[in-house]
């Protein structure tokens, strides 16, 4: 049976390249030219990291691995790729394999690797991969060792760069050990695409590509059957498939459900199409035997005695979907107006490496402020976040990273197509972004080759190109489904006018850079930009404008912001990122947040800016805003009525108010009811650290993380949204503080466990060991109260792991 083998600990990582002498005898080089070609070198099974020569260059890493973001910036260095040295790497681990696996599929499964990587498996080449993004598989069987050791050797290679953001390098998403049967489920082998008959009935066409990797043929018999959320089975259809030995084979199968519970953004129900192969028991002990002898031919019917060999679970939903050209976007029948960010696949505190917790907390975050869509820019994103973006109900423009028509170009894109194309969140397959030549006709045959082979795959979805520059003149919106506008919005009309069939999406906006707690004019020298919603760079537009320009076309599906989140890279000295996120570098919420939750929540919400520990500008106008959701709302200092407003379509409110300390107070009202508030106060001086932990059940995996923010009360006990200590964080032997971030311009490494507060927040990041218990988190500054987090972690069961 199948076993999924978490493959992240204990690697040995050496920096840099590693020069050794080649030999001079011929033996050496005639060995080398062979397939166990790795005969010197750290590629190679017998060397050894821990030779008194070699083991002061190699640490021991667990995966995700980035060994970029440790770095302190420097501004000699690109500052799209965030201001650092990019170099290359090895990495080194064992396996063991015991006798029982002798007559197994043996394969590892690299989920990322960056940027470009060269993998050895007991001194043989064995794979190259040219993207950074996509995941990739290599297939061990043949070379394979049992009852010793085998060697993999990773070379990384990551001077040669594929984005203008930061890349980061090394292996920095999972690596997985698996063996299966000889007959089994193909990787990312089956595909469900459930289609509406009428109201109540649904087919459920289902594709499963099986694979033999005996030297025999294979008769199997594959039983697929639908199963809700509390384990029932709703259909089922068995089937017998002959295979031919080294070879795959393709068994389509259509079920029916009645009524099933449909997949939605808010109610994102799943179902799960469990895949059982079976062979009967005759046929299985003959793929086991070397002997070429023929196995007896296979009756009609199975044996009531089948042998289950290989058992794959995929996830998936029922739900309908359309692009319009008039009206928009359509999910399950009813006008959805896409709410949607775009994002960088980067945490401010681990680089690329993120682990699982941060997959899903932050996209959580953007879906309580109210977003509903998610572009995965520019590239395929990581098995964590798009299982999050199913679960958390998010409409997904699903991107590749290369608009090429080349092998390797539909090699990648086929990865992207097998491995996505069951989630339901995903609506529309992006096949490229504001590429030059989207503007000429090698761009449209390239557009229309790539278009014909992601509907080999995926007939379901449309395509589209996020265009920018002159989107009304791209040669491209003739060959995608749903066009795609990367800002512009003077061109939107004009587009419209001369696609009118065609559905158009905002597939990036309002690019409005703005840096958390700054309540200034935006000040170069420091790198930050003003809080308030300001045209910013070269796009001249507001947030609230281009939500504006959307709302106010109802043939617009909807947009898709830059960004969610800020990210590293595509900035200038000294800010070490881009701004125009809604969420900062570390996760904090910025003003932009409360903006956005303005225009795309319901739920009655106010939000106030700047905060009012102003000193020093007494008796200056400050302009004070509020983002809200309400019909009416009225504006108090010091307990005195600054008068009622009532907001327009998608703006804020302003009062100009002259600055004193105290106290402003907004109330939002429904109705002329009271039905949100906020209050901001000048506050006294810091004096007592705090300490809350962000997203619970942190568990005792070795895996997970505790996400924490620390923040300064003063001594009545309120938050000082402008304290700025030093603070110094530590933990017991539960964790390990792996990230500490607060400024986006400091350039102190990210795993220094001190850092310098700004704007009354600092963030955290602490991995939690393998054992159950209190992991204490400690946070001291000089003068100030110090604080204590306590945080029981889960004792749970690991996943399934390599065992060295």
């Amino acid at each position: 049976m199948r076993e999924k083998l978490l493959f992240d600990f204990g690697w040995r990582f050496h920096a840099g390249d590693i020069k050794q002498a080649e030999p001079i005898d011929k033996i050496s080089m005639y060995r080398h030219a062979k397939t166990e070609r790795a005969q010197w070198g750290p590629a190679a099974y017998s060397y050894n990291e821990d030779d008194l020569k070699n083991i002061e260059y190699w640490e021991t890493v667990d995966l995700p691995h980035d060994y970029i973001i440790h770095q302190k910036p420097d501004k000699n260095y690109n500052c799209t790729l965030g201001y650092f040295k990019y170099h290359n790497a090895w990495y080194r681990n064992r396996f063991r394999l015991d006798d029982s696996d002798r007559n197994k599929r043996i394969s590892l499964l690299f989920e990322g690797v960056a940027t470009h990587a060269t993998v050895y498996v007991n001194g043989c080449l064995m794979a190259r991969n040219f993207c950074g993004y996509t995941s990739f598989e290599v297939d061990v069987t043949d070379v394979a060792r049992f009852d010793e050791d085998n060697v993999v050797a990773v070379y990384v290679e990551a001077d040669d760069h594929e984005g203008w953001w930061y890349e980061g390098a090394g292996i920095y998403r999972h690596v997985w050990l698996i063996k299966t049967e000889l007959v089994s489920v193909d990787l990312w082998g089956v595909w469900v695409n459930p289609q509406k008959r009428d109201d109540k009935n649904w087919d459920v066409p289902v594709e499963t590509t099986l694979r033999n990797d005996s030297i025999k043929p294979a008769e199997v018999w594959v039983r697929s059957s639908i199963v809700d959320r509390d384990g029932n089975e709703k259909a089922a259809a068995t089937d017998k498939i002959h295979i031919q030995c080294k070879d795959k084979a393709v068994l389509k199968q259509l079920l029916h459900i009645k009524n099933p519970v449909l997949w939605d953004i808010d109610n994102p129900y799943l179902y799960k199409l469990h895949t059982s192969v079976m062979m009967e028991k005759q046929q299985t002990s003959c793929l086991e035997t070397s002997s070429i002898e023929t196995c007896p031919a296979d009756s009609s019917e199975p044996d009531t005695d089948l042998q289950e060999i290989d058992a794959v679970d995929t996830r998936f939903g029922f739900r309908t979907f359309t692009f319009c050209a008039e009206n928009g976007f359509f999910l399950n029948g009813r006008n959805v107006k896409i709410k949607g960010v775009c994002c960088h696949q980067d945490y401010g505190l681990t680089g690329k490496a993120m682990p699982d917790r941060v997959h899903r907390y932050r996209l959580r975050r953007l879906k309580e402020m109210g977003a509903n869509g998610y572009r995965t820019a520019h590239y395929p994103h990581a098995e964590a976040s798009m299982d999050a973006l199913d679960e958390l109900g998010f409409l997904v423009m699903a991107e590749t990273r290369w608009l090429e028509s080349t092998k390797e170009g539909l090699e990648q894109l086929e990865m992207l197509l097998k491995r996505d194309r069951n989630h339901p969140s995903i609506i529309l397959w992006s096949l490229g972004n504001e590429e030059p030549l989207f503007l000429k006709e090698q761009g449209k045959r390239i557009m229309q080759t790539l278009k014909a082979f992601v509907k080999k795959y995926d007939p379901s979805r449309p395509v589209t190109a996020a265009v920018s520059g002159d989107p009304l003149n791209s040669a491209v919106n003739e060959a995608v489904d749903v066009i795609g506008i990367n800002y512009s919005l003077h061109q939107y009309d004009d587009i419209h006018k001369k696609y009118p069939n065609k559905p158009i999406v905002a597939s990036e906006c309002c690019a409005v850079g703005t840096t958390r707690g700054w309540y200034l004019d935006d000040d170069p020298d420091k790198g930050y930009f003003t809080a308030y919603d300001h045209p910013t760079g070269d796009f001249r537009v507001t947030r609230e404008g281009t939500w504006k320009h959307i709302m106010e076309r109802a043939w617009v599906a909807g947009e898709f912001q830059w960004a969610g989140i800020e990210h590293r890279g595509e900035t200038v000295w000294p800010r070490l990122c881009s701004q125009s996120g809604a969420l900062d570098l570390f996760l904090q919420p910025k003003d932009a947040y409360y903006q956005n939750m303005s225009h795309w929540t319901d739920a009655p919400m106010v939000h106030l800016l700047p905060h009012w520990n102003l000193q020093g500008r007494e008796g200056e106008i400050i302009p004070v805003w509020v983002y809200t959701n309400c019909e009416e709302v009225e504006l108090f200092q010091d307990g005195k009525s600054l008068g009622v407003k009532r907001p327009g379509k998608y703006t804020h409110l302003e009062w100009q108010v002259e600055y004193r300390p105290g106290v402003l107070r907004v109330e939002g009202r429904n109705k002329g009811r009271t039905v949100a508030s906020k209050t901001v106060e000048t506050t006294g001086p810091a004096a007592v650290l705090k300490l809350r932990l962000e997203d619970g059940n942190v568990r005792a995996d070795n895996e997970d993380v505790a996400i924490v923010t620390c923040w300064c009360e003063d001594k009545e006990g309120r938050f000082v949204p402008d304290a700025s200590p030093l603070v110094h964080f530590s933990a017991n032997r539960f964790g390990k503080i792996i990230g500490t971030g607060s400024d986006v311009c400091d350039h102190i490494p990210v795993n220094s466990p001190s850092r310098q507060m700004r704007a009354g927040l600092c963030s955290l990041v602490v991995k939690a060991g393998s054992k159950a218990g209190t992991l204490r988190i400690y946070a001291h500054a000089d003068g100030l109260v110090p604080a204590r987090l306590d945080i029981e972690l889960l004792e749970t069961e690991r996943r399934p792991h390599v065992r060295r």
